[in-house]
């Protein structure tokens, strides 16, 4: 391939170089990345503002700091010229490269005159098209690191459909199925959200697209490993979390050191620990118990505030049929079922709760018809408390 041709200093000069050097310092970004940019970007300039249909096939631009930005055509030699576009007779290109010969290509300047404002303009608009791309990527890299974890988002805009958080550089949204039911969101709002998803950045002009829940269960354990040092420090673990977001949650803890309570660490002294998680999930109820390998002892204590007389377990069936005092069925059962209802969620386990009564006129109706096979059963408690005088299970804790 033969030599360009020099061409005359331009008003085009080593300012856009200079540009491209401090970038590609200051972001961290390859200067061949940039170059090779602005050169495709010329290219397409070079096209536009000449006549259609007499551009070159074949264009190379070069930036230099003594000439700035050329334009080149790529013509091959030939003897005659029918495309002046795209081709070159012999003695033509030999004014250019002595040493050419026929077939060979040869780059001809075709910068235009004026070609400086427009290649510097284009220059322009790339280097800041690099400088938001390079933006937006750290800000995405950074962002990645924050999926499935918590962040603060103030609320900027919120409507029935969904809510924009700012959320740290970038902006995170809230789809309706993510709202905490019953919960207000108003602009100027601090509240903690879970980053469900960061996606890299697209034609929206944004850094990163983020998705946050405030339903999310993961929400509350996260909460929780912030509260609760023994939780972060892995001697306190959360087995699972059954939620039912802005009304109740129900979460199973065990601690793998047996000198550590582990619902008394994460309730705190006085109770300091979860009122923070309330008061953050807005007076949401949460029941923390003791988890236990014994799915008789873990389905009892899911049933909490309800006191459990015994428990019977079909492990073919996966069901544990449950026996509860006369006046701790309801509660058992919960308001419109909620209670038994999470307590399944957390156990994983079908639950049919029984009072004492319906137990007894059961077995004396089967007594009556035909003799009933043995039923493992575990019996919990021959003891227990009348909760009878209570309030309402909606209104516990």
């Amino acid at each position: 391939m033969a030599n360009r041709k020099a061409a005359q200093p331009a008003s085009n000069k080593a300012e856009i170089l200079d540009a491209v050097v401090m970038l590609a310092r200051e972001k961290d970004i390859s200067e061949d990345l940039i170059i090779g940019a602005i050169e495709e970007a010329c290219k397409a300039a070079y096209r536009k503002n000449i006549k259609k249909g007499t551009a070159p096939l074949n264009l190379a631009v070069s930036l230099t700091r003594q000439f700035g930005i050329q334009v080149f055509a790529r013509k091959v030699v030939v003897e005659e010229v029918e495309d002046e576009a795209n081709q070159i007779t012999l003695a033509e290109a030999q004014k250019i490269s002595p040493n050419c010969e026929m077939g060979d290509i040869v780059e001809v300047d075709v910068t235009p005159s004026d070609f400086g404002r427009v290649a510097a303009q284009t220059a322009k608009q790339v280097i800041m098209q690099r400088l938001r791309e390079a933006e937006h990527g750290k800000i995405y890299d950074e962002m990645s690191e924050k999926e499935n974890e918590i962040m603060t988002g103030i609320v900027l805009k919120a409507d029935a459909k969904s809510v924009l958080f700012e959320v740290g550089r970038t902006q995170g949204v809230m789809d309706a199925s993510d709202f905490m039911p019953n919960e207000e969101y108003h602009e100027g709002d601090h509240l903690k959200v879970y980053v469900l998803q960061v996606a890299k950045p697209g034609r929206t002009g944004l850094a990163a697209q983020i998705r946050v829940s405030r339903a999310h269960t993961n929400l509350v354990k996260r909460l929780f490993e912030m509260e609760v040092p023994e939780i972060t420090s892995g001697v306190v673990q959360i087995k699972s979390i059954a939620r039912e977001a802005g009304s109740r949650t129900k979460m199973a803890v065990h601690s793998i050191d047996p000198s550590i309570d582990p619902v008394g660490a994460c309730v705190g002294p006085r109770g300091s620990r979860v009122d923070k998680v309330v008061q953050e999930l807005k007076n949401e109820k949460i029941d923390i118990i003791k988890w236990s390998p014994e799915p008789a002892e873990f389905v009892a204590n899911a049933l909490n505030p309800a006191h459990v007389i015994s428990v019977f377990i079909s492990e073919e069936e996966k069901i544990c049929r449950v026996v509860v005092p006369d006046s701790q069925l309801s509660l058992a059962i919960g308001k419109e079922g909620q209670n038994a209802r999470l307590a399944a969620k957390l156990t994983t386990w079908k639950i049919d709760i029984k009072s004492q009564t319906q137990v007894a006129e059961l077995m004396q109706l089967q007594h009556a018809n035909a003799p009933t096979p043995e039923v493992q059963g575990t019996v919990i408690s021959d003891e227990y408390e009348d909760y009878s005088h209570l309030p309402e299970e909606d209104d516990i804790l």
